[in-house]
């Protein structure tokens, strides 16, 4: 799914459950698997590479979910020191695990269940972002961080008994506005610096109700999206696929699927309210779901899955979106 390099003879499999603080690894080879956890920290991946070493393992095909950026840094540590590494959609892990009638939910066995899928299934290897992806997802996480942190002090100063800090509370405001506003600068510099994301850019924006804010999300969490098989790969990755629950005669209304990335749906769903103001195609899209007779939350989920459509559409013909287009897809 995500990368296209070419796996090369087989290496021992790695299964990696990643975690916010740690990292459960476990090893594959002909005995017993073994299992090792490590904190989720550069100290961390050194010990797991000097691990492998102690092991006599030269060379593992790392397999980890996406997970929307925890793993990334190991990633890029175990490709610097020779590993193949894949980034899975935890769709297909969690496919995997149905298929075995997995049962156990805990951090070791959720490694077992990866690298047992990584040794029967063989994913693609993952092609790390460049150094501009890099440094642009970066400061996209880190306006993301500061933007809830301004949402967090607004609330504290609208709320009661705060008197006598309000000054400080709206100092800090003040200050996250700044900051902010700096860092959607810095945003804009690092893409129009770069020849790749400047043009990736431009034919995502072409659509309209998609502005700075979700482009430059797009492109700091899928830095690939034209490796993507199809555009409901990336729907996939980025978590819009309608669920639909059904028990007999009883079906409940589709929702999105927690699985994929949260960041990416965070900023889908403010465009998609965007593009149904200001889209043709999108409004028209729309108003035929409600002759269908689909409810608010179904359409929004639509509509959040035909942005991806599009995008995907654009970036891969190297085309800016036409109004003309068709709505199937």
């Amino acid at each position: 799914m995500i990368g296209a390099t070419a796996l090369e003879d087989p290496v021992v499999v790695l299964g990696v459950d990643v975690g916010k603080r740690f990292i459960d690894c476990v090893l594959l080879e002909d005995e017993e698997p073994v299992h090792k956890r490590f904190e989720n920290t550069i100290e961390g991946f050194e010990l797991l590479t000097a691990w492998l070493r102690r092991e006599k393992v030269r060379k593992v095909h790392a397999c980890m979910e996406a997970t929307g950026g925890y793993g990334e840094e190991l990633a890029s540590h175990l490709l610097d020191h020779g590993h193949v590494v894949s980034i899975v959609n935890p769709m297909q892990i969690r496919a995997f695990g149905q298929s075995e009638l997995s049962r156990t939910k805990t951090d070791k066995a959720d490694a077992h269940l990866i690298a047992r899928f990584c040794q029967k299934m063989t994913p693609p290897a993952w092609d790390a972002p460049s150094e501009g992806e890099r440094r642009l997802r970066q400061l996209v996480r880190r306006r993301r961080a500061l933007v809830e942190m301004r949402a967090q002090e607004r609330t504290r100063s609208k709320g009661p008994g705060t008197e006598n800090v309000r000054d400080s509370l709206l100092e800090s405001i003040s200050f996250l506005d700044e900051q902010i506003e700096r860092l959607d600068q810095r945003i804009q510099d690092t893409i129009n610096h770069d020849d790749d994301l400047r043009g990736k850019r431009n034919l995502i924006e072409s659509i309209a109700g998609i502005g700075p804010t979700t482009s430059s999300t797009l492109l700091a969490e899928t830095p690939h999206i034209k490796t993507f098989a199809s555009h409901k790969a990336l729907a996939a990755f980025a978590g819009v696929c309608p669920q639909e629950r059904r028990s007999g005669t009883s079906v409940s209304s589709s929702r999105v699927t927690r699985i994929g990335n949260r960041e990416i749906r965070r900023v889908l769903y403010m465009a998609a309210l965007s593009a149904l103001r200001c889209n043709p195609v999108i409004q028209a899209f729309a108003d035929r779901l409600r002759t269908s007779g689909k409810r608010p939350m179904e359409i929004n989920v639509a509509v959040m899955r035909k942005l991806v459509v599009l995008v995907y559409g654009v970036l891969k013909n190297g085309q800016p979106f036409d109004p003309q287009w068709g709505l199937d897809g």
